[in-house]
Protein backbone atom coordinates (compact mmCIF):
# COMPACT_ATOMS: atom_id res chain seq x y z
CA UNK A 1 0.00 0.00 0.00
CA UNK A 2 1.34 3.83 -1.30
CA UNK A 3 0.89 6.83 -0.08
CA UNK A 4 0.53 10.21 -1.39
CA UNK A 5 1.08 13.43 0.28
CA UNK A 6 0.88 16.99 -0.90
CA UNK A 7 4.02 19.12 -0.30
CA UNK A 8 4.38 22.87 -1.13
CA UNK A 9 7.61 23.34 -2.70
CA UNK A 10 8.40 27.11 -2.56
CA UNK A 11 8.90 30.02 -0.27
CA UNK A 12 6.27 30.08 2.72
CA UNK A 13 3.90 33.58 3.43
CA UNK A 14 5.43 36.16 4.93
CA UNK A 15 3.99 36.68 8.33
CA UNK A 16 3.84 40.95 7.33
CA UNK A 17 3.49 41.87 4.26
CA UNK A 18 4.72 45.19 2.95
CA UNK A 19 3.01 47.46 0.32
CA UNK A 20 4.59 49.58 -1.94
CA UNK A 21 4.27 52.72 0.47
CA UNK A 22 5.46 50.70 3.32
CA UNK A 23 8.36 49.22 1.23
CA UNK A 24 9.24 52.92 -0.29
CA UNK A 25 9.51 54.32 3.18
CA UNK A 26 11.47 51.78 5.21
CA UNK A 27 13.95 52.01 2.04
CA UNK A 28 14.18 55.58 2.35
CA UNK A 29 13.98 55.12 6.42
CA UNK A 30 17.05 53.08 5.78
CA UNK A 31 19.15 54.87 3.52
CA UNK A 32 19.22 57.54 6.49
CA UNK A 33 20.21 54.88 8.77
CA UNK A 34 22.34 52.22 7.85
CA UNK A 35 21.74 50.00 4.56
CA UNK A 36 22.16 47.15 6.43
CA UNK A 37 19.85 46.88 9.33
CA UNK A 38 16.80 45.00 9.03
CA UNK A 39 12.95 46.39 9.80
CA UNK A 40 11.69 44.08 13.34
CA UNK A 41 8.30 44.13 13.67
CA UNK A 42 6.99 41.70 16.84
CA UNK A 43 4.28 41.38 19.24
CA UNK A 44 4.94 41.89 22.85
CA UNK A 45 2.84 41.62 25.79
CA UNK A 46 1.25 44.72 26.85
CA UNK A 47 -0.61 47.59 25.76
CA UNK A 48 -4.70 48.18 27.11
CA UNK A 49 -5.63 44.89 24.72
CA UNK A 50 -3.01 42.79 25.70
CA UNK A 51 -0.62 43.14 22.95
CA UNK A 52 1.31 45.95 21.28
CA UNK A 53 2.82 46.00 18.16
CA UNK A 54 6.84 47.10 17.37
CA UNK A 55 8.51 48.44 14.73
CA UNK A 56 12.37 49.42 14.67
CA UNK A 57 15.09 48.88 12.66
CA UNK A 58 17.28 46.16 13.97
CA UNK A 59 21.20 44.95 13.70
CA UNK A 60 20.95 41.84 15.12
CA UNK A 61 19.26 38.71 14.09
CA UNK A 62 18.38 35.46 15.86
CA UNK A 63 19.00 31.61 14.01
CA UNK A 64 15.06 31.25 14.34
CA UNK A 65 14.09 34.76 13.03
CA UNK A 66 12.16 34.42 9.58
CA UNK A 67 13.62 36.76 7.10
CA UNK A 68 11.62 38.21 4.13
CA UNK A 69 12.61 40.56 1.39
CA UNK A 70 10.78 43.64 -0.29
CA UNK A 71 12.63 44.91 -2.85
CA UNK A 72 15.72 46.32 -0.67
CA UNK A 73 13.74 45.98 2.57
CA UNK A 74 14.55 43.16 4.75
CA UNK A 75 11.68 42.60 7.57
CA UNK A 76 12.76 39.84 10.03
CA UNK A 77 10.06 38.66 12.51
CA UNK A 78 10.53 36.52 15.61
CA UNK A 79 8.38 33.10 15.17
CA UNK A 80 6.48 33.96 18.68
CA UNK A 81 5.19 37.23 16.67
CA UNK A 82 5.10 35.51 13.59
CA UNK A 83 2.27 33.08 14.64
CA UNK A 84 0.12 36.45 15.55
CA UNK A 85 1.32 38.55 12.65
CA UNK A 86 0.20 35.90 10.20
CA UNK A 87 -1.67 38.11 7.27
CA UNK A 88 -0.79 41.00 8.36
CA UNK A 89 0.01 43.72 5.82
CA UNK A 90 1.95 47.01 6.94
CA UNK A 91 1.01 49.84 4.83
CA UNK A 92 2.80 53.93 4.66
CA UNK A 93 0.38 56.98 4.58
CA UNK A 94 1.60 60.85 3.92
CA UNK A 95 -1.47 62.82 4.31
CA UNK A 96 -2.39 65.23 6.81
CA UNK A 97 -5.09 62.65 8.31
CA UNK A 98 -3.77 59.67 9.96
CA UNK A 99 0.24 59.84 8.20
CA UNK A 100 2.39 57.22 9.38
CA UNK A 101 2.70 52.90 9.41
CA UNK A 102 -0.21 51.27 9.58
CA UNK A 103 -0.31 47.25 10.10
CA UNK A 104 -3.85 45.83 9.31
CA UNK A 105 -3.48 42.89 11.17
CA UNK A 106 -6.63 39.83 10.31
CA UNK A 107 -5.86 37.70 13.73
CA UNK A 108 -6.88 40.75 16.04
CA UNK A 109 -9.92 39.90 17.58
CA UNK A 110 -10.27 43.48 19.60
CA UNK A 111 -8.35 46.83 19.26
CA UNK A 112 -7.59 49.79 21.20
CA UNK A 113 -8.47 53.41 20.71
CA UNK A 114 -4.95 54.03 20.36
CA UNK A 115 -4.18 51.03 17.57
CA UNK A 116 -1.20 50.35 18.71
CA UNK A 117 -2.36 47.40 20.80
CA UNK A 118 -4.80 44.11 20.15
CA UNK A 119 -5.87 41.41 21.24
Amino acid sequence: MSTMMKVKIGKPTPPVQLTDAAQAKVAELLAEEDDEMVLRVAVRPGGCSGYSYEMFFDSELADDDIIHTFGSVKVAVDPASANMLKGSSLDYSDGLKDAGFHLTNPNATRTCGCGSSFS
